[in-house]
């Protein structure tokens, strides 16, 4: 009996550390569990930090996009990003009348690729410093390391900080950022 209780016991550990260990591969976001067999809509809708993208996703259109096959690498910015924007200005993006505007915004945050923070670096090291990221919306993000941390700088000069990197999804990856990221014109 000692020894079917001894291997209960090891084989209930090992189910819970590996559990454990396939939940701590992806981080939470917003409170919320990441799972990688879902797509970037299905986990960002649970995100009490990205309420304000995911409305602005779906004012653009664009959940149909981002619930495709992909890979898209998605900068996401949260809710704290947004509201430092001036005053109005995201309930005028989300207007109909604005649908491009804000489509050119939020594409500005996406990348055709699965782009995992180990690349991201890698590249900014094999190009001295400092990468261009060619977004679907055609803007050009300046990816930079500092401390340890990947930066993009927007056409405006903004720098975001990536705070939450490499949250996996069926169809790419999202890194949340703490800036909303514009283009230049």
């Amino acid at each position: 009996m000692f020894k079917f209780i001894t291997r209960t016991s090891l084989a209930a550990a090992l189910v819970v550390s590996g559990a454990t260990l396939a939940y701590a591969a992806n981080p939470e976001v917003g409170g919320a569990p990441m799972y990688e067999n879902k797509n970037i809509v299905e986990n960002a809708v649970n995100s009490k930090d990205h309420t304000t993208l995911v409305a602005a996703v779906k004012a653009a259109g664009l959940v149909e996009t981002l619930q495709g096959d992909g890979p898209f690498t998605v900068f996401a910015p949260t809710n704290e990003a947004f509201a430092e924007l001036p005053a109005g200005t995201v309930d005028t993006l989300l207007k109909p009348e604005n649908k491009d505007q804000l489509t050119k915004i939020l594409t500005c945050h996406v990348v055709a690729a699965d782009a995992m923070s180990s690349a991201i670096e890698k590249m900014i090291k094999d190009d001295g410093g400092e990468h261009d990221v060619k977004t679907v919306g055609g803007c050009v993000l300046k990816a930079k390391e500092m401390d340890g941390k990947i930066t993009l700088t927007d056409e405006k000069g903004n720098v975001a900080h990536v705070t939450i990197a490499d949250v996996k999804q069926s169809n790419g990856v999202i890194h949340v950022i703490d800036k909303v990221l514009l283009p230049a014109g």
